[in-house]
């Protein structure tokens, strides 16, 4: 089965199919750098992370770009708020966005353009469109005309029409940007410079741009006229991203993207996330309080990436539950490479295609999460066999493969788990030494001292190892699986 994907652009599921054979060009709109980056950031940036890295395992050389929008009137306020000013305030996000990002084992973009940084691509895009009749100055600011663009709303799927007649008990006809508007729906692609605050030379005067425009101007420069994907939150289809098709397509006659994918909104406790609710949670206040980060990956993969997803302390366990369930198969490997065969390279391949089979449907990743946890739980039954047992029927090599295949595929989804156990050599405790005080704790249970007995089988497990007992009357040990 061939990939497709649910395209926001025709409403419909379509196959994947790039405009460079083997090559995808993918650009996300990233984050406005003037606060910590909250779960809705957390949901996007996983989502977006994980399709690249599936599209990279299928075989695609994927060049991922990723913006920070570091010029606007929220950063613009924290500034004033903080008697700083807007470079302080966007470095110091940005800074925490990447500290943020690498708890969650989110890999790097290829690049991460800025709005500041783009400023000669974003005044010759806004030039073009006012040559080819697109936008029209207005007392230093500049508009792009949505009507002379017959395609406006292709992907939200609004009628001018309609919004204007929505609209009009909220129009505020007395507003001064209201007034230098052509018509109430354009939007500002240069706002003239303000006291006091950070502008840029123009032919239209001094000031700095609008937000869609950044975007634009940021997908063409990095990654030309056409791009294979551009993703975003559900929230950015109207009006940014539809704007970003006006000012793209007006200039270029091209498409500006060929796949639009958007990821689900996050709710906490069943309602919108937000500050006035009390209910806003950025990641790093959520990793502080000992969630582990790998259960926020799985929390976000269980969901089908477009639909929204309920942030709760339930769904949060459950993810964490089944964390741990993915992290001891990942693990087996480690514990049990006694039981393995000496071949590294094997994989089997029926379970790549069962898992290539689901996510192929629209980046079904609860459904490659399927075969994840069927590998995972085979895996834990044969170690239970071998602790409890001392060994398994199953032959070495095929262990080794279903391990080798769970490796290879929880790290598609970015789930990784590394041993933390320790070995004999750890706190001066030897082999020889653990054997030693098993033969103690007999001696006191074979005398019926069993609290002696409970105190040494607590002191092994101090020192970070596990006792079984077997029916044969022997002990096992092992180092403790956390």
């Amino acid at each position: 089965m061939t990939l497709s994907i649910y395209n926001t652009l025709s409403r419909r599921q379509e196959e994947f199919i790039t405009v460079e054979p083997g090559k995808v060009k993918m650009y996300y709109c990233g984050v406005t750098v003037y606060d910590y980056c909250h779960l809705g950031h957390a949901r996007a940036c996983i989502v977006w992370d994980v399709v690249r890295s599936y599209l990279q395992f299928i075989g695609y050389d994927v060049r991922y770009i990723q913006n920070f929008t570091d010029i606007d009137d929220k950063i613009l306020k924290r500034a004033r708020e903080e008697n700083s000013s807007m470079e302080e305030v966007a470095e110091r996000y940005i800074q925490a966005y990447f500290e943020d990002m690498s708890r969650l084992g989110i890999k790097e973009a290829d690049e991460y353009p800025r709005a500041t940084h783009t400023m000669n691509g974003i005044q010759r895009l806004i030039h073009d469109l006012e040559h080819k009749g697109f936008a029209y100055p207005a007392d230093g600011d500049v508009y792009y005309a949505v009507q002379n663009f017959a395609g406006y709303g292709k992907l939200s799927g609004r009628k001018l029409e309609d919004m204007q007649a929505g609209a009009s008990e909220r129009v505020n006809i007395e507003d001064a940007e209201y007034q230098k508007k052509k018509y109430p729906f354009d939007f500002a692609l240069w706002k003239a410079a303000k006291p006091d605050e950070p502008a840029w030379e123009s032919p239209w005067g001094k000031g700095r741009p609008g937000w869609h425009i950044e975007c634009s101007a940021m997908v063409r420069d990095r990654l030309g006229d056409t791009i294979d994907i551009h993703a975003g939150g559900a929230d950015l289809i109207f009006p940014h991203h539809e704007n970003e098709i006006a000012q793209s397509e007006a200039v270029t006659g091209k498409p500006l993207a060929n796949y639009w994918l958007h990821n689900g909104m996050v709710k906490v406790d069943g309602e919108k996330m937000s500050k006035s609710l009390g209910n806003f949670i950025t990641i790093r206040q959520l990793l502080d309080r000992g969630v582990d980060p790998m259960a926020v990956r799985l929390f976000v993969m269980i969901a089908q990436y477009r639909k929204p997803i309920d942030f709760t302390d339930d769904a949060i366990l459950a993810a964490t539950n089944g964390w741990h369930t993915i992290k001891e198969g990942l693990l087996f490997g480690y514990h049990h490479n006694q039981q393995l065969g000496t071949e590294t390279n094997l994989i089997s391949h029926s379970y790549i295609d069962k898992f290539k089979e689901a996510v192929n449907d629209d980046f079904n990743f609860p459904g490659g999460l399927t075969v994840i946890f069927e590998l995972a739980k085979e895996l834990i039954r044969e170690g239970n066999i071998i602790v409890h047992q001392g060994k398994t029927e199953t032959p070495a090599h095929e262990l080794q493969q279903k391990w080798r295949t769970l490796i290879t595929l929880a790290d598609v989804l970015g789930l990784t788990a590394q041993p933390e156990t320790k070995t004999p050599t750890q706190d001066g405790i030897s082999n020889a030494e653990i054997e030693a005080l098993i033969q103690q704790r007999q001696e006191a249970r074979n005398a019926k001292n069993f609290a002696e007995s409970d105190r040494i089988r607590d002191e092994i497990k101090a020192k970070g190892f596990d006792l079984i007992d077997t029916k044969g009357g022997g002990t096992l040990w092992h180092p403790t699986i956390n």
